[in-house]
């Protein structure tokens, strides 16, 4: 069952990182799912760097989430933006 809500939470998080952060981004709700998780893992893994989240069970909550989703959209930008372009 805590898979099913950890889905489910990375759907909310995608949906609203792609809302906040307008633009040509991969689509369908497996990506947007999967880049909500990701984020989730990008906010944890820097709370933690960072001394945020020192207790063993504590983690990101949703607002932490959303900011490393939207970490993970800038960076795909700037890797796919420069893909398209050709230099003359």
């Amino acid at each position: 069952m805590n898979i099913l809500w950890t889905l489910i939470i990375g759907l909310v998080v995608g949906a609203i990182a792609k809302f906040l952060m307008p633009g040509r981004d991969p689509g369908g709700i497996f990506i947007t799912m999967l880049l909500g998780v990701a984020g989730a893992f990008i906010a944890g893994y820097l709370g933690r760097a960072l001394g945020w989240y020192s207790t063993p069970g504590s983690g990101p909550g949703i607002i932490a989430s959303i900011i490393g989703a939207m970490i993970l959209l800038f960076i795909y930008r700037l890797f796919v933006g420069r893909r398209g372009t050709t230099v003359p």
